[in-house]
This record gives C-alpha cells, structure tokens and sequence, in this order.
C-alpha cells in the first residue's frame, strides 16, 4: 500500500513554497517525526513529516533550510498527532515550537481502553495496514534516506486524520472529548519542560541500591568512563558498554575479585579501543573509598506520611480503582501513585493536582467528598 503513496521530500529551500502553500490552504495538519536517538550521544530530529490537505511533505532538518516560516504555519493550526510527548520535547529544545492545538491519538485510544494503542497496532486494526517496524529503529540522521525509510515516513502521517475520527467518534459516544482536550493541553504545556538533564544521582542505575562496597566506586568509575566517551565519539552510552555488561563487572568488584579479574570479563573486540582508559578507570575505583563518594540527599520537605495520610491514601486509591473498573480504564489515567499520595496529604490539592475531569471524578467519591 505504502508503494502507492505519494509525497514530496523537500531538501532545497526552492522545494518549501508548495508546502506553505499547502499549509496556508489547510485547517488541520497530521504531524510527527523522525529522531536519532539510537545513534546519537544527543538526539537531534532527523526529518518531519506533515500531512496538509492530503499531500504529505518530507521535511529534511539536516538539511540547510530556513523554516521560521514553517514552524510559525505550524504552530496557527490543529495538529493531529500519535504519542506526542517525545516529538513536542524535541519541537521544543530544537526551536521553542508551540503548538495551536493537538488530537494525539495514541491518548484518545487510552482514553478508550484499547489494549494496544501504539501506532503499527492501530493501523493494523483499523486499516489493515502493517507498517515495517524495522525502520522504527532506523538511523534517521544517515544521508541520502532510501525509499523504504521515507515510505515508511509518510505512511506515519497519511492515516492519522482518519484514526482521528474514528477515534473522535467513540469519544463522543461515551462523552469523553473533554477529557481528550484537558489531556492534549496539558501535553502542551509540559513538552516546554523539555527533557530533565541528568542528575548527579544519575550514575546509580537499576541494581545499584544492593552495592554496600567496592562495587560501588565501580559503578561510580564506569559510568562516568562510559558517559565521556559516549560523547566524545557520538554515540548512545549503551552502545558504550550495555548496563548488563557494566553490571556484571561491578558485581565482581563487590564481590571482592581483584582489579585484573573484573577487566578480564569479556566486553568484546569493539571495546579494544577504550581498554586503556577503562583499565585506568576500573584501578581508580579500586583505590576509592565508597564511603567519599557522592550521597543523595534527603528532600529536606520529605516527611514520612502520618497514619491518617495513610488511611486517606488508601481510601482514594480502593475509590480510584473502583471508578476505573467501572469506566474500563487504566487506573493511573485517574490519578498515578505519586498524584495520590499528594492528594493524601493535601486532600484541597486536588484541583492543582489533577486534571479537572480527574478532579471531579474522584470529588464525587466518598474518600474525598466534603
């Protein structure tokens, strides 16, 4: 089906004038894109694609464009979208892009209680359609992009605006629109947070909170060697060495191996490279005491919840759990763990905290009804 699709891959500034014309014509734009993130220390976006009154453009962000233009078209319209938060991040650190407005359709199918709500899922669902998943992990950043890679591309756009409606329509059915608005609105605003930065906690990866000891100054070295190199040669840090790998070598040092033993386990032909600075780092760690390296810090606003917290914090939660039973919704698309224990403490909170469709549902519950 993809072989039939039309679209223009525009990577020449002469190649924009169609587009806008396009763009001016439309009232809504299906939108998405494309990353490296697989293949980059820093994700840069690759490509965008765009939909506007049934023509689909290919937008090269390599390339040398000017797109002031483009962005201040996009961000004056309706956007249709699937699994927006990823892509409006990445809008928002490469140009400070705002949308209008956004349909994300992968929130409408939650809001729908559709088990398999990604993309491929719901194409194939709906249309029929099966997209190749191989190019989800393509290298997007490689020059020039083949057929297959921008077939793919376009194909992510074209069905949008017809999920969308399909979608729409069950929302009003079962009167959930306003949810879908309040849910797309909040993806706005929060997408200008961009991406958290890592923190100096960063290091203590999953399995690290079992390391009493040597394992410890290990762990610290290696993630450190491993991150410095990601970005000296441009690469993702699990490309680097994989957790797995750094984990079985800091399991060895915790568990009182010499230096020489634990650079003995096999990290491959590809690392032969980085060995030297890898032997420095892991006999560095041997010589540091885990006790002086760098220890979280307790929020100083932390305070253990009190007995009636507790309480409250379960009542809302059975109350929760009821209404999403009842609505045939994911518990957490009412409230999450951490937005219940806010509202345990703070049960006046509630409106800051939630969403207001949220709000008024668990308002009219009896853990929380004045």
């Amino acid at each position: 089906m993809s072989q039939n699709l039309h679209y223009q891959f525009i990577n020449q500034p002469a190649q924009l004038q169609p587009l806008y014309a396009a763009l001016d014509r439309c009232s809504e734009i299906a939108l998405d894109t494309e990353a490296d993130n697989l293949f980059r220390y820093r994700t840069q976006v690759c490509l965008l694609q765009i939909m506007a009154c049934d023509e689909i453009y290919l937008v090269d962000l390599l390339a040398d464009l000017t797109l002031a233009p483009l962005w201040e078209r996009l961000s004056a319209k309706p956007l249709i979208m699937h699994g927006s938060d990823f892509d409006l991040r990445l809008l928002w650190e490469l140009c400070e892009f705002k949308p209008h407005s956004i349909f994300d359709t992968m929130f409408a199918a939650q809001l729908l209680a559709i088990p398999r709500f990604g993309l491929a899922a719901l194409l194939e669902q709906n249309f029929g359609v099966k997209l190749d998943k191989d190019h989800q992990k393509a290298n997007w950043s490689q020059r020039p992009l083949d057929k297959a890679m921008l077939d793919y591309a376009a194909m992510d756009v074209y069905y949008l605006p017809r999920l969308r409606d399909i979608l729409r329509d069950e929302l009003t059915r079962l009167g959930r629109v306003e949810w879908m608005a309040q849910k797309c609105q909040w993806q706005i605003e929060v997408a200008r947070d961009g991406f958290a930065e890592a923190d100096e906690n960063a290091w203590r990866i999953g399995g690290s909170e079992k390391l009493r000891g040597r394992g410890l100054s290990v762990l610290h070295a290696l993630w450190y060697w491993r991150e410095s190199w990601a970005e000296k040669i441009n690469t993702p840090p699990f490309k680097v060495v994989g957790n797995e790998m750094l984990m079985r070598m800091v399991w060895a040092a915790e568990e009182g191996r010499p230096a020489d033993e634990v650079l003995r386990i096999n990290l491959g032909r590809r690392h032969d490279r980085l060995f030297p600075s890898l032997a420095e780092a892991v006999n560095q760690a041997y010589g540091t005491d885990p006790q002086t390296l760098p220890r979280r810090e307790r929020r100083r606003e932390f305070n253990p919840m009190t007995p009636d917290e507790l309480a409250r914090q379960d009542r809302i939660k059975a109350d929760r759990d009821r209404l999403a039973q009842t609505l045939k919704l994911d518990p957490t698309l009412i409230a999450t763990r951490s937005q219940l224990v806010l509202i345990a403490r703070q049960p006046a909170s509630i409106d800051d905290v939630l969403l207001p469709w949220q709000a008024t549902l668990l308002k009219a519950e009896p853990s929380l009804r004045s």
